[in-house]
């Protein structure tokens, strides 16, 4: 099966201009077709508050009303992500960039909470699988932003670690599929504090030891949940480490990899 890498950038990534190209550097040459995936930074608040709309965030995650809606559409699926497709292109990668909405590419439904309104944030429903292999065929690299639609013209903020995860997982039932999440850390480590104390190999049954003894820091539970949800739906490894390490990632000579 052709191998295709389904890779995560962060927010603090792309609100650091050199970062970030130093990033699209190595991604552009990263042999063999891959897809990227990316948050959204900052930018989104500090235009919010530009403008007067308050923001709210509960564990992380943005409370996303009818007025911030509008901002993350412009600002993930309009300027960062044309930003960046620019940028590979400029690179020698002809890239494409979409929402969810574009092609039908992802369908979420509007997340529902027994206490939090989130507002308009999304759960991913269905990933279209067909569109993607259409591209990938063609030879283009793909950006995705974190923006879906629930197919009745209703825009929803969605989390960019699930979409990746969804779409790997989507992926991995016609290609080889690696999920890579890159960050400003080199990896999952026993000391939040100490980027010396990287776990190198995380397999189920230490997953399971570390979480009992409270060894991983709580923020990384989320992705790392993610990431045995899609082994568990036949994606063959997946990578956390830095994004400035992103060769040395891919080889297994950094970061941390997560397998059955």
């Amino acid at each position: 099966m052709k191998p295709v890498y389904i890779i995560k950038i962060g927010g603090n990534i792309i609100d650091d201009d050199a970062k970030l190209l130093d990033f699209l550097k190595a991604f552009s040459q990263l042999q063999g077709t891959k897809l990227l995936v990316h948050g959204g930074g900052k930018l989104a608040t500090r235009l919010a508050e530009t403008m007067g709309i308050p923001q709210q965030m509960v564990d992380g995650r943005r409370i996303t009303d009818a007025e911030t809606l509008k901002i993350v559409t412009m600002v993930y699926a309009g300027y960062i992500n044309k930003n960046i497709v620019a940028q590979l292109q400029s690179l020698g990668t002809n890239a494409i960039g979409l929402s969810g909405a574009d092609g039908n590419l992802i369908k979420a439904r509007k997340r529902t909470h027994s206490t939090i309104d989130y507002g308009f944030a999304g759960d991913v429903e269905t990933v279209n699988t067909m569109l993607l292999q259409t591209l990938i065929e063609a030879g283009m690299d793909i950006v995705v932003a974190p923006i879906t639609h629930n197919g009745n013209a209703l825009l929803l903020n969605t989390n960019a670690d699930t979409i990746a995860a969804e779409t790997a997982k989507a992926l991995a039932k016609v290609y080889s599929a690696t999920l890579v999440y890159c960050f400003e850390k080199p990896g999952v480590l026993l000391d939040a504090n100490d980027d010396n104390t990287v776990i190198p190999v995380i397999q189920p049954g230490n997953y399971a030891t570390l979480k009992e003894e409270q060894k991983i820091f709580a923020g990384m539970l989320p992705k790392l949940d993610n990431a045995f949800t899609a082994l568990n739906a036949g994606v063959n490894e997946v990578k956390i480490g830095m994004a400035s390490q992103l060769s040395a990632l891919i080889a297994g000579n950094a970061g941390t990899t997560i397998k059955l």
